[in-house]
């Protein structure tokens, strides 16, 4: 032995308890001529090392478990050389060493990730293909500053913690390896032994970008950078948008249900690109908001419990599938939205949870870490890592991915402390409140952030409480997110909705007070997945009536949702008219087109997002008062509400009548703005839609009779459960 080897420290290297592998193995000087070169290859009967492509020699094995040495007559730096295992089957492998590598992280990025600023982080953390002094491999980077041991493991070393040991970068703790000769497709995990209390865990990569179908949990190295896109005229129009004023109409989607092969099997990411896209561009749906895609163990979590947060379920295929699925939409004219889900993550061992031995990404204090509905850990929001990794993450969707949007789940959940806790389940913040101050700048420099990165991306918040300017800039002290869900409308339309018709009188009010606060947010009037799950039934079955004023009814419901201020967004399903509660397990019910009462409904939401496109005065000025006018809305006798939608150009508007009874109402007078004819561009009940036909034969003349405040009125006859739209004739 050139150099002597403390016991402790040569034991600690092959039983797999040594941080530091550069200390003992790859390349170390004895003085300015002789050099020592070691290495732990624990299958190796023999092994062998050829320095500058010369003749190879014989390594000494210096300990049973397979480490091995040599002394050179050398200096240091003029090394360059491979090793040849001999395994006990006399089968030879010749490898580079990884130990005579440099670290690729720079000190710039070890500062940017100690400041949780490294907006690209995604770009050294993880596993990279990379080329380093002409040898090809991966580099490997993971944060676990309570790490006592990290391995990288794989079939490429037989799972063996020992062979591939990660230096830790001490003022970051993050662990770093580059392993020559492993490209694409190789499957790997972390092999973690914690300074606390002897944890030891295998876990996938917090960055890993492609992952095992489950119920496998290994990270794949994969390709990002080989596709090519062919949206380029869609992302440079996207810098452009403004979603508060351009037309908005979702499709809410899960991918795994919404249709399936005769098998049973789901479709994959390019076969919902054939299948999926022509029909929700026949639909005239403006987007598609799937639910979350990230990896997820649980097809019962629907995607909201997240294990690996950069990789696309493998579920329907690879990276590059997904990428294709997204940049076929934009071809098509169809924008994309994410569910993201940065308020919680699953306990499941392999991944975030407990992550190096300690709470790592979480708080220890269940009273901040825990929720107590879901069972899952809350992220610490204070912590720089982590903020990083999560602002990382969701530019990592609008930038690799195209995506155009990002739906931030639960945010209820994170901005209150005591959210679905009783007194004493929660610690107050450092002035006494339940705000979770960290939850709140993060989501505060969240929103920032992407806007500055990529230019006209929507962010959306499923905000359930009445939190104050959930959609008002930062500088006003608001979050910061382009739109919010419309809860309020939601729960106050369908509880209206499942009041028979008799009782809806007492209740106008239900439908009014929308009004009343539609402009303190930027509002999506949202009809989702969560209405028609957990025995909700469908919107189908919250239809009161019989069978045909359940149709009128689902009709009407479309009707007043497309023209009540604030974007549109529906879930699968909704369009057909479902009977059965949503599942994840199976797909909608498509034989239900099979009925001309269905196939109606579906008739009527697709001439709706028609209509909706074409129309300005439905989408200019959802989040300004010059956009919406009360004709009448006191009628709760009749349930009758009667309104008028202005686009930018004031003479461009719609009148709208919506008659919440199965009533007949004959010579019905309403007030209008201008003299002229009026055509009936829209009737609910319409027989092409599969109502009863009541109209007023395509139009009706104005009078100069002043009417709710208006010197000119018409005077109608108003459909059963029904809306219709008119607008004036413009010579």
């Amino acid at each position: 032995m050139a150099v002597t080897l403390h016991p402790d420290a040569l034991n600690a290297l092959v039983y797999g308890d040594h941080g530091a592998p550069l200390q003992i193995l790859g390349i170390h000087a004895i003085d300015d001529k002789k050099t020592v070169i070691r290495a732990l290859r624990p299958t190796a009967k023999t092994l062998k090392i050829a320095v500058n492509k010369k003749k190879p020699m014989d390594m000494s094995r210096i300990h049973e478990a397979g480490l091995f040495e040599i002394t050179l007559e050398n200096p240091a730096t003029d090394l360059e050389y491979q090793l040849i295992e001999i395994n006990d089957s006399d089968q030879e492998h010749k490898f580079y060493d990884p130990y005579a590598f440099p670290p690729m992280l720079t000190e710039f990025d070890l500062h940017l990730l100690g400041e949780g600023k490294h907006l690209n982080s995604y770009d050294v953390m993880g596993a990279h293909v990379r080329e380093v002094k002409g040898v090809k491999g991966v580099n490997f980077a993971v944060w676990a500053p309570n790490a006592l041991r990290i391995s990288v493991v794989g079939a490429f070393n037989n799972w063996d913690a020992r062979v591939h040991i990660m230096s830790k970068h001490n003022s970051t703790g993050i662990w770093e390896i580059f392993i020559p000769g492993l490209s694409y497709g190789e499957v790997y995990k972390y092999d973690l032994k914690s300074l606390n209390h002897n944890y030891h865990g295998q876990k996938c990569d917090p960055y890993g970008f492609y992952a095992e179908k489950r119920p496998a949990t290994a990270s794949i190295v994969a390709d990002l950078d080989s596709y090519v896109w062919h949206d380029d005229e869609w992302m440079t129009e996207r810098k452009t948008h403004n979603a508060l004023t351009m037309p908005l109409s979702t499709y809410e989607m899960h991918l795994g249900s919404w249709r399936r092969k005769q098998n049973g099997d789901w479709l994959t990411y390019r076969e919902l690109a054939d299948e999926l896209i022509p029909y929700v561009k026949e639909m005239h749906y403006t987007h598609i908001e799937l639910m979350p895609v990230a990896e997820h163990p649980f097809d019962g979590s629907w995607g909201y419990q997240v294990t690996g947060y950069f990789a696309p379920t493998s579920r329907y295929g690879t990276p590059q599938d997904f990428m294709y699925f997204v940049d076929k939409c934009h071809q098509n004219n169809i924008g994309i939205i994410l569910d993201w889900v940065p308020a919680h993550f699953p306990k499941d061992g392999h991944a975030l949870s407990f992550f190096d031995g300690t709470h790592l990404y979480s708080h220890e204090d269940a009273r901040k870490g825990e929720h107590p509905d879901w069972g899952t850990y809350i992220f610490n929001f204070g912590r720089n890592e982590v903020k990083n990794f999560l602002i990382a993450n969701a530019l990592f969707w609008l930038k690799k991915y195209h995506i155009d949007g990002l739906r931030v789940d639960a945010v209820s959940s994170m901005v209150y402390l005591d959210f679905s806790r009783q007194h004493g389940q929660w610690i107050p913040n450092k002035y006494g409140g339940n705000e979770n101050l960290e939850a709140v700048t993060f989501l505060r420099e969240f929103n920032e952030t992407v806007y500055a990165e990529c230019p006209g991306v929507m962010t959306i918040a499923e905000e359930s409480t009445a939190w104050p300017m959930v959609s008002r800039p930062t500088y006003l002290g608001g979050l910061g997110f382009t739109l919010k869900w419309n809860m309020g409308w939601m729960h106050d339309t369908l509880y209206y909705i499942k009041k028979d018709p008799v009782f809806r009188k007492w209740e106008h009010n239900k439908l009014t007070f929308s009004m009343m606060y539609a402009y303190t947010e930027n509002f999506v009037l949202s009809l989702s997945h969560d209405e028609v799950v957990h025995l909700k039934g469908s919107l189908m079955t919250k239809m009161a009536g019989d069978w045909w004023q359940k149709f009128a009814g689902l009709r009407l419901l479309y009707g007043y949702q497309y023209t009540h201020p604030g974007k549109k967004l529906n879930f699968m399903g909704h369009e057909i008219g479902q009977w059965s509660e949503w599942g994840e397990a199976k797909q909608l019910d498509w034989t239900l087109l099979e009925l001309p009462t269905h196939q109606r409904v579906q008739d009527w939401v697709r001439t709706m997002n028609q209509f909706y496109l074409e129309q300005p005065a439905l989408y200019e000025q959802d989040f300004d008062t010059e956009g919406f006018q009360w004709v009448e809305p006191n009628d709760s006798d009749n349930s009758i509400f009667t309104y008028i939608r202005f686009a930018k150009d004031k003479s461009d508007f719609l009148v709208i009548v919506c008659n919440f009874t199965p009533v007949v109402r004959f010579k019905y007078r309403i007030g209008v703005p201008e003299a002229g004819h009026y055509d009936e561009l829209l009737n609910s009940d319409s027989e092409f839609y599969g109502g009863s036909n009541v109209g007023n034969y395509g139009g009706i003349p104005s009078e100069a009779l002043r009417w709710h405040r208006f010197d000119h009125s018409i005077t109608m006859t108003v459909p059963p459960l029904a809306m219709v739209v008119f607008k004036l004739r413009r010579q």
